[in-house]
């Protein structure tokens, strides 16, 4: 009787202890509709932040996950999309995004349904299982400027521009960095956490080698925070396919300004996900591509990279090897010296596999 009023008592004190920092966070528990989720990462305590394109909004969501360790972690699951299908009743279901918890190591990803965006976590075990989204603590926050949510044409191309209202996002510093189009052109937000209501972000203007001319009309497709001789930046893949580097102190709500191209690494290709790792002494990135497979890209002297700023054939800028990992289309960190990937295997097969560091 001791025993289960002792268990009782601490099951109370976790429960309001995990109340408490949500509240902390401006969280309150209710129903997360989510309506897409291109792009997920980790905040503080388990927070998970989620990009809804559709919604034109950032939503975080306490997981309430903060137990386990990342190091420890080894995941090795085949067809691990028609298993998150079978969660769904879904054979449709689509994983568009992954991010590993550094708290637990356990791996969530998004998914796309017919029903709208879900939430599955892969823990340690290879166990999967739906994130309820049902009553948890969560915060919202709009972001003004997205594009309208209709096709439109641009040159020969149809799209929908609001699929492009958030592309990446991430954790720094007490703001979640997220990019995307805003007021039709490329933009960065910097919204304060707890959050505030956003701005409409600092436009975004890039030398694009391979075209030869200056561009602000394309989002950044996926970035990484990155200290360059100590001042924070952020380091910006876009499409065909110019590396950026921006400072975060440069962008200012309502004003442009114009990135520096360190690298271009080649046309006819999509950047899909990148992380930055350090290994024998020296920071790279690991970029995955749509065309041009896995790059290990040296960040070595590039606070001394003064640019691209003129028409070039082929790439050009940081140098790079190519990683022999066949159809990566997503990945990031599990602890410090491993990686997990998300493995296209033909046209309707996805294996998930944790992979050391090259």
């Amino acid at each position: 009787m001791k025993r289960l009023l002792l268990c009782c008592v601490a099951t109370g004190m976790l429960a309001m202890g995990s109340v408490s920092q949500a509240a902390e966070w401006g969280l309150k528990k209710g129903l997360v509709t989510l309506q897409s989720a291109p792009t997920i990462a980790f905040g503080p305590d388990g927070i998970l932040f989620v990009g809804d394109a559709k919604a034109a909004s950032v939503v975080a969501i306490d997981t309430g996950d903060s137990k386990g360790s990342a190091k420890r972690a080894q995941i090795n699951i085949d067809n691990v999309n028609k298993q998150v299908a079978g969660l769904f009743d879904s054979p449709g279901s689509a994983i568009v995004d992954l991010a590993v918890n550094p708290l637990s190591g356990n791996i969530y990803v998004a998914v796309s349904t017919k029903a709208g965006a879900a939430l599955v976590k892969i823990d340690a075990a290879g166990k999967l299982s739906r994130v309820s989204l049902d009553d948890v603590p969560h915060a919202t926050v709009e972001l003004p400027g997205a594009p309208e949510d209709k096709v439109i044409k641009r040159g020969n191309r149809e799209s929908n521009l609001r699929d492009d209202a958030v592309t990446d996002l991430a954790w720094v510093d007490g703001k979640v960095i997220v990019s995307g189009l805003s007021n039709s052109k490329s933009a960065v937000r910097e919204i304060a956490f707890p959050f505030v209501k956003s701005d409409t972000g600092s436009s975004v203007e890039i030398y694009h080698g391979a075209h030869g001319k200056l561009e602000d009309y394309s989002a950044i497709r996926t970035f990484v925070p990155f200290n360059i001789n100590g001042e924070p930046s952020l380091l910006a893949g876009y499409v065909c396919t110019p590396l950026v580097k921006f400072p975060l102190s440069g962008l200012k709500a309502g004003e442009k300004t114009r990135g520096t191209t360190v690298a271009e690494l080649g046309n006819r290709n999509r950047p899909l996900d990148m992380i930055v790792y350090e290994k024998d002494g020296q920071e790279w990135l690991l970029l995955a591509n749509s065309a041009r497979g896995i790059m290990k890209i040296s960040t070595k002297d590039i606070a001394k990279n003064e640019g691209i700023n003129e028409r070039i054939s082929g790439t050009a800028g940081q140098p790079y090897d190519t990683v022999p990992w066949e159809g990566v289309v997503q990945l990031d960190k599990q602890g410090e010296g491993h990686a997990v990937i998300l493995v296209q295997d033909g046209e309707t097969t996805q294996n998930l596999k944790t992979v050391e560091l090259p």
